[in-house]
């Protein structure tokens, strides 16, 4: 009974205590575990065969080191204690092999771990890789809905936790495994009842790391969520500095900080602490089987020990050897529980890698692309962009936009006009395809949006957003982000056309000035600049403005304005702006009022209506019931 049970108890990758452990964990658990380790066998197929070789002749070494303790008491030490004479040549002899097997041993324990080290950062890599390149195509929807401090926390944290288990708990589930089933084996040779007392402990430790991992699996992913919040916030906190200390938030700061920075060291406090004790409790465990290994032995080799009928003989060096299988029996128990932590860590850091590299990404099912200034069905690129009977809502149970329509020539300047929520910015976000209309058409030069492929559609529009954004490089390589292939003299003729030359002549080193932390060292009037020549360089057929000029004054605001108009000339101009002045010239001006279009017409028109429009020009409320 008991040699039929341990084959079963041993088939577990990894040895009985962890692989008792999995078992436990939920359906969704152990894909994330199966999936992670299809993804390393993917590319690193035969590292992983070569680490298991090396680990299956370390383990053999190490066995037959073991084992020569029998042959060493039994076989040198007894007899040489027996002659008066004693010769040591043939004991010397048997060392010097001992010792080339163990140095065999060393350098494939060596090369394994030199191997994981690598299949590790190689992971790694491409997880992130792969992380980054989804990141790229999922929709703007999703950054809406998280901070950008929790996927920080994925790249890093997360990510980070899966290179610890690969390189160290995935080696040493593989480790356990060949050492126990080859010491399990000796074991039978050696001494079946041993061999029992050594399976009841085995089990002991089985049981109590499965009941202590099942416990702390739930706090470490509290820990890794509390991990991505203190992120988040603290991304946060770090680009509304500003704001913070401009209203004297800082006390309230430090405050809120503490609070989830608590939440974080409690859960870490609760995973840990459980964790913690597996070690201690299997290393007791370990040191009881020890003793009861050795009283057993002892009496068996007194022969005072039979069972029935049965009389059962052990030498002394057999039970020297025993108890240093035992220890190579129960260790890996010993081994693997030290790693439960990084474990149950990267398993809840691989759900959420995953749950980033399974995103939904942005839809593009066009197939309509430009070429030589045409469209892939014949019509040329113009710009023309219509609106018929659009409705959208970002929530399926909230709608934002009810029954646009907008008819528009090329080369026509469109102005949005309206209050805060108005629909403004979500009519420029359609058009751009950040998100689908829900219903009705948006037709750009006669061919429904989803129909042309997201590169062709925003490479013949430029889009210059009320929120800047600059990027750590050059300022000439800013304005070149707009137009990659565009050269050194075209940038410079977009910043004039624009009004960033003057500014930018007077930088350090001018064109090549180094930008840093988002355009940091610029005013911010002088970045919307930067922006606006970026769009200017591009020369698309479609101008959108989303309030371009919000953050320069007046003086520069004219100066821009004229070079504007420039850039403006011969194509479809979108133009959200709350300064109305800067609309007066539009070819239409469209007033929003709650998601629905409730005017339209030039500005002489809107004006001799006298309706909403006139009353956000002119600020009087009077002949507006």
């Amino acid at each position: 009974m008991i040699v039929m049970r341990q084959p079963n108890f041993n088939r577990n990758p990894g040895g009985p205590r962890p692989q008792a452990g999995f078992q436990k964990i939920d359906k969704q658990q152990r894909s994330t575990l199966m999936r992670l380790f299809r993804l390393v066998m993917k590319h690193y197929k035969w590292m992983v065969f070569t680490v298991l070789v090396c680990i299956a002749i370390s383990s053999v070494t190490s066995l037959a080191s073991t084992l020569f303790t029998r042959t060493l008491i039994d076989d040198y030490v007894v007899p040489l204690t027996q002659v008066s004479n004693p010769e040591y040549s043939s004991l010397l002899q048997a060392l010097f092999k001992l010792g080339l097997i163990l140095l065999l041993g060393v350098i494939c324990s060596y090369t394994y771990n030199r191997l994981m080290i690598y299949v590790s950062q190689g992971t790694q890599l491409r997880l992130r890789k792969q992380l980054f390149e989804r990141m790229e195509r999922l929709p703007l929807s999703y950054f809406d809905s998280r901070s950008h401090g929790e996927m920080m926390s994925t790249y890093t944290n997360d990510v980070d936790s899966l290179r610890q288990v690969i390189s160290t708990s995935m080696a040493q589930v593989f480790n356990s495994l060949i050492t126990i089933v080859v010491t399990f084996t000796s074991m039978i040779v050696l001494s079946i009842p041993l061999t029992f007392v050594s399976i009841v402990i085995a089990v002991l430790m089985s049981i109590a790391t499965t009941r202590l991992g099942k416990w702390s699996r739930g706090y470490f992913r509290t820990q890794q969520e509390s991990l991505a919040g203190v992120n988040g916030f603290i991304e946060e906190m770090m680009t509304g500095q500003k704001v913070v200390k401009t209203f004297c938030h800082e006390e309230q700061s430090i405050r809120d900080f503490e609070q989830i920075n608590e939440q974080l060291r409690s859960s870490a406090c609760n995973a840990n602490r459980i964790a913690s004790i597996v070690m201690p409790v299997n290393g007791n465990l370990g040191q009881l089987g020890y003793v009861l290994i050795a009283v057993v032995g002892a009496t068996i080799a007194l022969g005072n020990f039979h069972i029935s009928s049965w009389q059962f003989t052990i030498s002394l060096g057999t039970i020297v050897a025993f108890l240093q299988l035992n220890k190579s029996f129960t260790q890996p128990i010993s081994h693997v529980s030290q790693q439960i932590n990084s474990v149950l860590n990267a398993l809840v850091g691989a759900e959420r890698v995953f749950k980033l590299m399974d995103a939904e990404p942005e839809e593009d099912n066009g197939e309509c692309e430009v070429i030589d200034g045409k469209w892939s069905n014949g019509t040329p690129v113009q710009g023309d962009v219509d609106f018929q009977h659009v409705d959208f809502g970002y929530l399926p149970e909230k709608q934002v936009l009810y029954d646009i329509n907008i008819n528009t020539m090329p080369g026509q300047k469109i102005a949005f006009v309206g209050g805060t929520g108005a629909g403004k910015t979500t009519i420029i976000n359609l058009i751009n395809r950040f998100y689908n209309v829900g219903e009705g058409k948006l037709l750009y030069d006669g061919i429904p949006v989803n129909e042309i492929r997201l590169d062709a559609l925003r490479h013949s529009m430029s889009i210059v957003l009320q929120e800047t954004h600059l990027f750590t490089a050059t300022v000439l390589d800013n304005i070149r982000y707009g137009r990659l292939d565009a050269t050194d003299e075209e940038c410079r003729e977009a910043a004039r056309l624009v009004g960033a030359d003057d500014f930018i002549l007077r930088l350090a080193d001018g064109y090549h000035t180094m930008l840093s932390g988002d355009g940091g060292n610029l005013s911010q009037g002088e970045r919307q600049l930067l922006a606006i020549a970026r769009a200017a360089v591009a020369n698309p057929p479609v101008l959108i403005l989303d309030e371009a000029t919000s953050s320069i004054d007046t003086h520069t605001e004219q100066l821009v304005q004229r070079g504007m108009d420039s850039i403006m000339r011969g194509r479809t101009t979108f133009v959200i702006a709350h300064r109305l002045s800067t609309v007066r010239n539009a070819d239409q001006i469209i007033v929003l009022d709650h998601g629905r279009i409730i005017e339209h017409g030039s500005h002489d028109e809107l004006i001799h209506l006298r309706g909403k429009y006139y009353q956000l020009y002119t600020g009087d409320t009077s002949l507006l019931s």
